[in-house]
């Protein structure tokens, strides 16, 4: 069976979580790894090719996409133009219907297939909520994040001027509703509180309840770990008082990881265009033959 040639791109939190799950994949080969710095390899990477370019590397079906989420249509578009597959756990979802839009016309052009925001949320927890209103068509679907670290949101509040260090820590107050307790050390010459403002003004932040703590050493706060909650309370047919839920803890980086070599493997099976998680068929995200699958699962 030939492997499936995956290239990691970038190599933070989530990527280091790829590396580990591509190498326990039957299905997959790793075809190296795309990072700004090329000198001072982990140790972990002794093994493959370590590059700042995909141009670098050959024979690449699918790029797993691992930066920032402002930064995937930037890398996702110069991959798919290759004839690269693409995947990604782009997670600001007001802006999903758009960047789909967008790269589906451009994976449409080159030939190629992209995937977006398929980590656990948006991702799986989508697929979830798809199942939920499924069950219940008419109705309210709650989705509870956390206690824990969320990496989008600390991501974006490393990228603003005068933050040396950050964890955003995602809170849950009930339906839906959450708090954002950001905690920062600063870099010299910056106001604490022109920082704070910049923050809370972030389309990450703007929306929620947002408390923006300065500390020592954010380091002593950092726990990876995270979960979700979901709850529908709806309708099927005619029959009132249908109610679901869906829990989960987690590490953060480590499950989506896991959710984006599944979708690597997807990618591969799919006509060209851009897709989200809940337009993939389930069975295509496994490994193993289809027949056993079917089996075992249904």
């Amino acid at each position: 069976m030939k492997k499936i040639r995956a290239a990691i791109v970038g190599y933070g939190n989530i990527g280091h979580f790829v590396l580990e799950a591509l190498q326990v994949a039957p299905d997959f080969e790793i075809a190296g790894v795309v990072r700004r710095r090329v000198t001072d390899i982990p140790a972990e990477l002794s093994a493959y090719r370590v590059v700042s370019s995909l141009d670098e590397l050959s024979d690449v079906d699918v790029a797993i996409l691992c930066t920032p989420t402002r930064e995937v249509e930037h890398y996702a578009v110069k991959a798919l133009a290759k004839g690269i597959r693409t995947v990604d756990s782009f997670d600001i979802h007001t802006q999903i219907g758009d960047l789909r839009q967008t790269l589906d016309a451009k994976a449409k052009e080159y030939n190629s297939v992209a995937i977006i925001s398929a980590g656990w949320d948006p991702g799986t927890d989508s697929v979830v909520r798809a199942l939920m209103e499924v069950c219940a068509p008419k109705g309210i679907t709650y989705t509870n994040f956390g206690p824990g670290m969320s990496m989008g949101h600390t991501v974006a509040v490393k990228a603003i001027a005068g933050v040396k260090a950050a964890l955003s820590m995602t809170i849950p107050l009930g339906t839906g509703i959450h708090r954002r307790m950001v905690y920062i050390e600063l870099e010299e010459g910056h106001k604490f509180e022109d920082v704070a403002r910049a923050i809370k003004s972030d389309d990450y932040f703007a929306h929620d309840e947002t408390h923006v703590i300065q500390v020592e050493s954010v380091d002593a706060l950092k726990d990876m770990g995270h979960g979700v909650n979901m709850v529908r309370k709806g309708v099927s047919g005619k029959t009132q008082n249908q109610r679901f839920e869906f829990d989960m803890s987690i590490n953060n980086p480590a499950l989506t990881a896991q959710i984006l070599v599944g979708t690597a493997r997807a990618a591969m099976l799919q006509r060209p265009g851009c897709y989200t998680l809940i337009e993939i068929p389930i069975i295509d995200l496994l490994y193993g033959d289809r027949d056993a699958l079917v089996r075992r699962l249904v």
